[in-house]
């Protein structure tokens, strides 16, 4: 996938404020969406401390030593005032299989990073070199939803994903922190869930225990992926032949049945054939013959890497028994 070139607009060009030039910048760069918002207190906050407080997220310790960081924008990065929230499509039309969608291509975190070091050396273009910023990409203490939905970029689906009224879900969140008094745009305002409850429905293990709550400790992405334990007897049926990830409440999300997108055809994010349409014994098989420096040149820059050879192997032994191989 190959970004369109920048924008050399200049500031006078058109009257165009510093904030659309700036959102036009990032989607100059290869992002799908932009969006500005004001760093502070999270409106979701309580709810996270009060799932933190229920256990729900299960081994992922880091979640709760970061709680009180994520409960201010402001404190991770002292000084920074406004972000630039984006995302990037990584595409939903694609056959169901053992690897979830997000995972078949590279890994997103080094190519969204550098794009929003790249907005970052535009803004120190028009602002001056010493505006300070930072880039989050899933790594920081942040809740991203939170500040996606502030910069208007959607709302929280009942299976706790961001969906976007013209993209769906299929999307990673990223964002660019900077020490600049930026005009923020309007807060996804409206829930167009409505009545419909295809996402919890469907879930095979039952992991949402409310609308917007998730129980991670029953999720088959957790389980294939986080866990670092073994995966619980009572869901290796139910994980099927899920050899990293899911993506079934996704898949029923009429929003995404509508509006996803299909998936790059070249570049880093474009699936690696060997994950699409894959039959999931012979993958599983494949899998648990690695050794550490095969599994290493086999899933180099892939973000399967995040299950560790221990766990994908692990996940291809449940996969194998539900696929009757001995």
């Amino acid at each position: 996938m190959k970004p369109a070139a920048p924008s050399d607009v200049s500031e006078t060009d058109l009257g165009a404020s510093f904030e659309s030039r700036l959102k036009a910048q990032a989607l100059g760069l290869g992002f799908d969406l932009a969006g500005i918002a004001r760093l502070g207190p999270a409106e979701t906050a309580p709810a996270f401390q009060h799932w933190l407080n229920a256990e729900h997220h299960g081994e992922m310790h880091y979640l709760y030593r970061g709680a009180e960081l994520r409960a201010d924008s402001t404190r991770p990065e002292p000084g920074m005032l406004s972000a630039v929230v984006v995302a990037l499509d990584y595409g939903g039309r694609q056959p169901s299989g053992p690897i979830a969608r997000y995972a078949r291509g590279d890994d997103y975190h080094r190519l969204m990073w550098d794009r929003l070091d790249e907005l970052l050396a535009w803004v120190h273009a028009e602002r001056g070199a010493g505006v300070r910023g930072r880039a989050y990409v899933d790594t920081g203490p942040i809740l991203e939803r939170d500040l996606a939905r502030r910069a208007g970029l959607g709302w929280f689906g009942k299976n706790t994903m961001l969906i976007n009224p013209r993209m769906g879900s299929f999307f990673f969140i990223g964002s660019l922190f900077l020490e600049l008094d930026l005009i923020p745009d309007a807060p996804f305002a409206v829930d167009h869930c409505g009545s419909c409850t295809r996402c919890l429905d469907a879930c095979p293990t039952n992991a949402f225990v409310a609308p917007g709550v998730m129980d991670a400790r029953r999720c088959v992405s957790y389980l294939t992926i986080e866990s670092r334990s073994a995966i619980p007897a009572e869901f290796h049926a139910a994980v099927g032949d899920h050899l990293y990830g899911c993506d079934i409440c996704q898949d029923v999300c009429p929003w995404n049945v509508r509006f996803a997108n299909a998936p790059p055809t070249d570049g880093p994010l474009s699936p690696r054939p060997e994950f699409v349409g894959t039959d999931a014994a012979k993958l599983a098989r494949e899998i648990l013959a690695l050794d550490e420096s095969a599994y290493r040149e086999r899933f180099r820059s892939s973000a399967i890497r995040r299950a560790k050879l221990s766990g994908l192997q692990r996940n291809a032994t449940v996969v194998l028994a539900n696929t009757a191989e001995r």
